[in-house]
């Protein structure tokens, strides 16, 4: 049943609804529902009001530039990577909704504190995606993933982490750009809410997204070109002709930033593409990580319906068989998902 005040003509953002009486009103068609995800989404959104917080003073503050270490991933930390791992690890580690959780900066599960309660959640997240751009002050963003702890597993088990991406409970991004905004699904469609600083409160402000089924803008790096096989320079040159769905070239825009890409071609429609490459042959998959990247976004993409696929599966079928497993990625518009994947298999466009 569609929630009555988020459907009335006034739309959301003009009643003022807050994120959490969203939550709650979908809570009430729920009679099972104990409230615990409505907690666990607050504390997240806590943890990205003092990232957004941060981000806003960049520049002002001593919070740019690296801090010398190296990450999981082989990558040169950076301050706002750490302020915004561990902001996000502390809220989570005392929010007593948790069975565990793990980040993209970190190599193992980060487990509860003994002294901490424990609860029925694990999450995954990119505390902060595309932080190569932040000294540039162009849009970085926390990606992050929800599942329900396995039933009479242990707490710090990898069987809990390494699962399909269709087991997510919830998904979302909080993007840090000329406004802060939170995206999220909970398997009932696609909402936006945009943090209005006077009052330090996300309001609602794109009720029930949904993407375009064809898009008009491709994202890739092209750069990478020289790396790719013949089946992936042949998908991307689609885009680029005047033989494909549209009738005319599309439009090429990258950020560098996947939530930054990815937000854009979900609301005005197109495709993210980020191919495995021979560039790294310790990477052979490509870049972008299924767990902390991919999973999620192919949960946001599918239920705003789009789609993601890594060239040969979907997304959301793929089973992790390592906590910083890679993986291709191809989302965005259905069609242009489905037109990508078909020519990667060797099919005529």
């Amino acid at each position: 049943m569609q929630d009555p005040v988020i459907a009335a003509p006034y739309r959301g953002y003009r009643l003022g609804i807050t994120v959490t009486e969203h939550l709650l009103l979908g809570q009430q068609e729920r009679p099972a529902a104990t409230g615990s995800f409505t907690r666990l989404l607050s504390e997240l959104i806590t943890g990205a009001k003092l990232i957004s917080r941060e981000v806003n003073k960049a520049g002002l503050a001593d919070i740019l530039g690296l801090t010398g270490d190296i990450n999981v991933q082989g990558e040169m930390v950076r301050k706002l990577d750490e302020f915004a791992d561990r902001a996000f690890v502390w809220r989570m580690q005392r929010s007593g909704l948790l069975c565990a959780l793990a980040t993209e900066e970190n190599a193992d599960i980060i487990e509860i504190p003994e002294e901490m309660p424990r609860g029925s959640y694990v999450v995954l997240f990119d505390p902060l995606d595309g932080s190569s751009n932040i000294d540039a002050n162009a849009t970085v963003g926390t990606i992050f993933s929800i599942y329900r702890r396995r039933d009479n597993s242990r707490c710090g088990t990898l069987m809990n982490f390494l699962r399909a991406g269709s087991e997510q409970v919830a998904a979302g991004y909080f993007l840090y750009g000329s406004s802060t905004m939170l995206v999220y699904t909970a398997g009932n469609g696609v909402h936006g809410f945009t943090l209005d600083p006077s009052v330090g409160e996300f309001l609602l402000s794109h009720r029930d997204i949904k993407t375009p089924t064809v898009g008009k803008v491709y994202s890739v790096n092209e750069a990478n070109t020289i790396y790719w096989d013949e089946r992936t320079r042949a998908a991307v040159d689609y885009f680029k002709s005047d033989g494909n769905e549209r009738g005319k070239p599309y439009a090429s825009r990258y950020v560098g930033s996947l939530v930054a890409d990815f937000h854009r071609n979900l609301l005005y429609g197109g495709i993210f593409m980020y191919p495995a490459d021979r560039k790294d042959p310790s990477k052979p998959q490509g870049k972008l990580r299924l767990l902390y990247e991919a999973a999620p976004l192919a949960f946001i993409a599918e239920q705003a319906g789009g789609a993601a696929s890594d060239g040969e599966r979907r997304i959301l079928d793929i089973r992790a068989s390592a906590l910083h497993q890679r993986v291709p990625l191809y989302i965005g518009s259905a069609s242009d998902v489905e037109r990508a994947t078909a020519i990667l298999q060797g099919q005529e466009p």
